[in-house]
C-alpha cells in the first residue's frame, strides 16, 4: 500500500512451463489448505495386451527372459527375431507373469517398425506414455527433448515394465527409456537392434518352434484329437511351416474352419514350395505379408544379397559365398541381414536361411531379376565353390592328371590358397553337402563342364575319407555330366571311379562293365596311363572276387608298363598292388619285397603324395604278420596308424586296427584283437563299406558277439 493506505496495482505472471494446478492471489487471509494428488497416486497404467490365447513352450527363452530380469538392473531386454516367429507373444506371456513385480503398471506401444504404415515416431510414442502418466493432452510439451525429459522424471523412483513392441530402430528406442533403475523394458523386433547394446541391452533370440512344439500348437487350435489321430501328417505340416509360429496359426486357422479337412491334405497342399507361401495366408494373417514387410526395408544392394544367397543350392554357407555375390562395395551387406534376422547364424561364419525365407528371397528373385541375373549369380556361386575345392586339391593330390582348366565365367576374384593339408582337407570335408548340391545344380542348370569340374575337384575328400554312398552318387552324376559335355576322356574317366566304387560297394558284375567300358574309352584317346589306370581298378575288382591269378597278372603287367613309361608313382602304386595280392597266395616274403620298393618311393614321395607312402605301411604290417614275424608286423602297423591319423584318414586308420586285430589274435590276445575289430568297424560302417561285413563275421568268430 501507498502512505496514504491505499492499494498499489497488483499484476502476477507466470514464466516456463507448469505442470498441474498453480494459485495467484493478490492477499490471503486465514488459513491456507492445498490438496492435490501426490506423485504416488497418479494413474496405474495398464496398458499391455492380453496374452496369447494358444502360446506354447518357449521355457528356455522363458528361463532365460528370468535370469535377466534377476540380475539385470535396469533390464533392457531385445527379443529380435524373423517376421512371425512369435517376438510378440513371447514377450506379452512373459510381461503378464511378472507384471506383479512392478506395482506401478506397465506401458505399452505398438511402435509399427515393419508394417505398411510409417513406425511410429518417438515423439508420438512419449506422448502416449506421458498421458498415460497423467499428463494431461494440453501439457505435454511439445519438443521431443522437453518430452523425453519430463517422462524420465516422472518415471524416476517408480517401478514400471514397458513394452515397446515392433520397433524398427535403436534411435526409436532410447527415447522411450524410462529412468532408472526400478523400471525393466522389453523391446521385439525384426532387427537386432545393437545399438542399444551401449545403453545395457541384452539381445535374446527367438527361433522357430521344435517339431513338437509346434505340433502342440497346432493342436490346441484345431484340437488335440483331430491331431493325435494324424501324427505323422501334422508333423508333415509343422516342418513345412518350418516351426514358424505365424505359418502354424495359419494352417490351423484353416484346419479349424473346416472341421471335415484333414490334416494331411493341408500338408500335401503345402508340399509344392513354389506354392507354399501363398497357401500359408488366410483369416489376416500372411506369411507372405510378413516377410514383404521386412525386405520392402532393406537397402537396394541388401535386398540384391538376400535374393542372390537365396539361389544357394545348400542350406548354410560361409562368408565366401556371400562374398562372391555381393554387390561391389557393399561389405556390410551380409551384417545387415543378420542384424535384421532375414539370415541366420548358426556358428561362427556359418549362416543359412529359415527355410520359408529361403522361399520368399528366390521368389523376390523370380519377380525382380531377369533370368540372365539369376543365372549369373548362380553361376558365382557354383564357380566360388569350384575354385575353393581346386585350391584344395592342389594342396591335397598335386600329382593328380588334370587334362582340362575349367574357364571361370565369373568375373570375380579367385580364392587364394589353403595354408596346408589339414585346412584343405577339413574345408572339403565341412562343404561337402553344399559341393554335391553344387554339382547336381550345374547339372539341373545343363552346365555340364562346371557340373563335370564339381564332380572331379571332390576326389580327394573322398580319397581320404571315403564316403561311399556320396561317391556313387558324385561319380554317376560324373558320367552324365561328361556325356552331355560330349567328353569321352572325361566319361572314362568317371567310368573308372564309378567301377572303383561299384567295386568296394559290392556290385561287382556293374564295376566290371563300368571298367571294361572305361579301358576302351581311354585306349580310343591313345591315353596310356588312362588305360593302365582303369586295368589297376580292374585287378582290384578281381582281388576283391578271389580271382587272384588275374589280379596278379594285371599288377605284374602294369609294373613292366609304368617302368617303362618312368611313372615313379605308378610304379610304387603297382608294387603295393602286388603287396596285397602275393601273401594271400603263400608268397608273403615277395610281398615284402614289393612293399619294400614301394615304400623307398613314396618315401621319396612324401611331399607330394603322403598318403600313399601310409598304404605302403599298412601293407607291410599285413604281409610281415603273414610272414610270421609280429614284432615287424605291429612296428610297421603302429608307424602306419601315425601316419593314417596326421593325414586324417578314418579309412585308412581303420585298415591299420584290421591288422593289428589279427597279430594281436595270432599271439592269444583275443581282447586287444577285438577292440580292434570294434574300431575298424565302427569307420567301415560311418563309410557303408562292404568291408564291415567280413570285419563284423570276424569279430563274432572271435568273441561270439
Amino acid at each position: 500500500m501507498d502512505d496514504g493506505g491505499r492499494p498499489q496495482d497488483v499484476g502476477n505472471k507466470i514464466s516456463g512451463s507448469v505442470v498441474g494446478p498453480a494459485v495467484q492471489a493478490g492477499s490471503i487471509s486465514g488459513g491456507v489448505h492445498f490438496h492435490q494428488e501426490t506423485a504416488n497416486r497418479l494413474p496405474v497404467p495398464r496398458q499391455l495386451l492380453a496374452p496369447p490365447a494358444h502360446f506354447t513352450s518357449r521355457n528356455h527363452e522363458l528361463g532365460v527372459l528370468d535370469e535377466i530380469l534377476t540380475t539385470g538392473s535396469p533390464a533392457l531386454i531385445v527379443l529380435s527375431g524373423p517376421g512371425g516367429v512369435g517376438k510378440t507373444a513371447l514377450a506379452l506371456q512373459w510381461a503378464h507373469r511378472i507384471s506383479t513385480r512392478f506395482p506401478d503398471g506397465q506401458l505399452y506401444v505398438d511402435l509399427a517398425g515393419f508394417s505398411e504404415t510409417a513406425p511410429v515416431a518417438p515423439g508420438d510414442a512419449l506422448g502416449l506414455f506421458l498421458r498415460a502418466l497423467g499428463i494431461t493432452p494440453d501439457n505435454v510439451p511439445v519438443g521431443l527433448a522437453e518430452q523425453a525429459a519430463l517422462y524420465r522424471s516422472l518415471t524416476a523412483g517408480r517401478s514400471l515394465l514397458v513394452l515397446l513392441d515392433n520397433a524398427y530402430s535403436a534411435a526409436q528406442v532410447r527415447a522411450l527409456l524410462p529412468a532408472p533403475p526400478d523400471s525393466a523394458v522389453i523391446v521385439t523386433s525384426r532387427s537386432r537392434l545393437i545399438g542399444l547394446v551401449p545403453h545395457g541391452g541384452q539381445l535374446v533370440e527367438v527361433g522357430p518352434l521344435p517339431t513338437p512344439d509346434a505340433v502342440q500348437l497346432l493342436a490346441s487350435t484345431v484340437g488335440r484329437a483331430r491331431v493325435t489321430q494324424e501324427r505323422e501328417r501334422a508333423e508333415q505340416l509343422v516342418d513345412m511351416c518350418g516351426g514358424l509360429p505365424i505359418a502354424v496359426c495359419v494352417a490351423a486357422a484353416r484346419l479349424a474352419t473346416r472341421p471335415r479337412l484333414s490334416v494331411g491334405r493341408v500338408a500335401a497342399e503345402l508340399a509344392d514350395e513354389r506354392r507354399r507361401l501363398a497357401g500359408l495366408s488366410a483369416h489376416g494373417l500372411s506369411v507372405q505379408a510378413a516377410f514383404d514387410v521386412s525386405y520392402k526395408s532393406l537397402e537396394a544392394p541388401v535386398a540384391t544379397l538376400y535374393r542372390r544367397l537365396g539361389l544357394h543350392p545348400g542350406q548354410d554357407f560361409g562368408p565366401g559365398v556371400a562374398a562372391a555375390v555381393t554387390p561391389d562395395d557393399e561389405d556390410r551387406a551380409l551384417e545387415n541381414l543378420i542384424e535384421d534376422n532375414l539370415l541366420e547364424e548358426i556358428q561362427e561364419d556359418r549362416y543359412r536361411f529359415h527355410d520359408l525365407l529361403r522361399l520368399h528371397a528366390r521368389q523376390r528373385a523370380a519377380a525382380e531379376d531377369t533370368p540372365q541375373e539369376r543365372d549369373a549369380a548362380l553361376r558365382d556361386i557354383l564357380e566360388w565353390y569350384l575354385a575353393m575345392a581346386l585350391s584344395a586339391d592342389q594342396v591335397l593330390t598335386p600329382y593328380r592328371r588334370r587334362p582340362f582348366r575349367y574357364e571361370f565365367q565369373s568375373g570375380r576374384p579367385r580364392p587364394s590358397a589353403f595354408a596346408d593339408r589339414d585346412e584343405a582337407l577339413s574345408w572339403l570335408d565341412s562343404e561337402r553337402v553344399n559341393l554335391i548340391a553344387a554339382g547336381r545344380t550345374a547339372l539341373d542348370r545343363q552346365w555340364p563342364t562346371l557340373a563335370w569340374h564339381l564332380c572331379d575337384v571332390m576326389w580327394p575328400l573322398l580319397l581320404y575319407r571315403k564316403h561311399y554312398r556320396d561317391r556313387l552318387d558324385i561319380d554317376f552324376r560324373g558320367v552324365q555330366a561328361a556325356r552331355a559335355w560330349s567328353n569321352k576322356w572325361a566319361e572314362a574317366e568317371m567310368l573308372k571311379r564309378l567301377g572303383r566304387v561299384s567295386t568296394v560297394l559290392g556290385r561287382h558284375g556293374q564295376a566290371e562293365e563300368q571298367l571294361h567300358a572305361a579301358e576302351q574309352l581311354f585306349d580310343e584317346q591313345d591315353d596310356r596311363l588312362g588305360v593302365s589306370a582303369a586295368r589297376e581298378y580292374l585287378a582290384l575288382l578281381y582281388l576283391e572276387i578271389d580271382r587272384l591269378a588275374d589280379a596278379t597278372r594285371i599288377f605284374e603287367d602294369l609294373l613292366v608298363t609304368h617302368r617303362e613309361l618312368g611313372a615313379d608313382r605308378n610304379v610304387g602304386l603297382d608294387l603295393i598292388n602286388l603287396g596285397l595280392v602275393l601273401p594271400r597266395q603263400r608268397r608273403a616274403n615277395e610281398a615284402i619285397e614289393r612293399l619294400s620298393e614301394a615304400h623307398e618311393i613314396f618315401t621319396r614321395l612324401a611331399g607330394t603324395d603322403p598318403f600313399n607312402g601310409a598304404r605302403a605301411m599298412t601293407a607291410l604290417a599285413e604281409a610281415y604278420r603273414q610272414a610270421g614275424q609280429p614284432d615287424q608286423a605291429r612296428a610297421w602297423a603302429t608307424r602306419a596308424a601315425r601316419a593314417m591319423t596326421e593325414l586324417g584318414s578314418d579309412f585308412g586308420q581303420a585298415e591299420v586296427h584290421e591288422v593289428l586285430a589279427e597279430i594281436a589274435a595270432s599271439q592269444g590276445d583275443l581282447a586287444t584283437a577285438a577292440d580292434h575289430l570294434r574300431l575298424a568297424l565302427e569307420i567301415f560302417d560311418s563309410a557303408f563299406s562292404a568291408r564291415a561285413d567280413p570285419v563284423r563275421a570276424r569279430l563274432r568268430e572271435l568273441t561270439g558277439e
